[in-house]
C-alpha cells in the first residue's frame, strides 16, 4: 500500500532547521546531499524530512513523497486520475528510483520505491 515517505521543506538555512528538529523532537540525521551537503535529511524513524536550501524560493513545504511498489505504474495511474506530467525519467545519482507528478491543484507529489528513514 502506498504511504507518505517524505516531506520536503525549503529553508534559507537548512542546517539550523535540522538542528531545530533534532533538538525539539529528537529526529536523527540520516543523509546529506547537494552542493556542500547543504540538503539535510532528518527522520523520526517513519517519515523523512528533506530540508532543502531555498535558493531564492519561498521557504516552507515544497512537496511530499509517496512510497510505492512500482514508480512508473503509480505515475501512470496518477496521470489517468487527473495528475499532470512531471519528470518522466528516473534519476540515477544514488537516490532511490524517484519521479514526480503534479496533483490537480499543482502540488508536487514525488513517487519513489523507498526513502531513508
Amino acid at each position: 500500500m502506498p504511504r507518505i515517505a517524505h516531506i520536503a521543506i525549503l529553508a534559507a538555512e537548512p542546517a539550523k532547521l535540522a538542528e531545530f528538529y533534532q533538538t525539539a523532537f529528537g529526529f536523527k540525521e540520516v543523509a546529506r546531499s547537494g552542493e556542500d551537503g547543504d540538503a539535510i535529511y532528518v527522520s523520526d524513524g517513519h517519515i523523512n524530512l528533506a530540508l532543502l536550501p531555498a535558493r531564492n524560493r519561498r521557504e516552507g513545504i515544497f512537496h511530499f513523497g509517496i512510497q510505492v511498489e512500482d514508480v512508473k505504474g503509480a505515475a501512470a495511474t496518477a496521470l489517468a486520475a487527473g495528475a499532470t506530467g512531471g519528470k518522466a525519467e528516473l534519476p540515477r545519482d544514488g537516490r532511490f528510483a524517484e519521479t514526480f507528478v503534479l496533483d490537480p491543484v499543482g502540488t508536487r507529489v514525488d513517487l519513489s520505491q523507498g526513502w531513508k528513514v
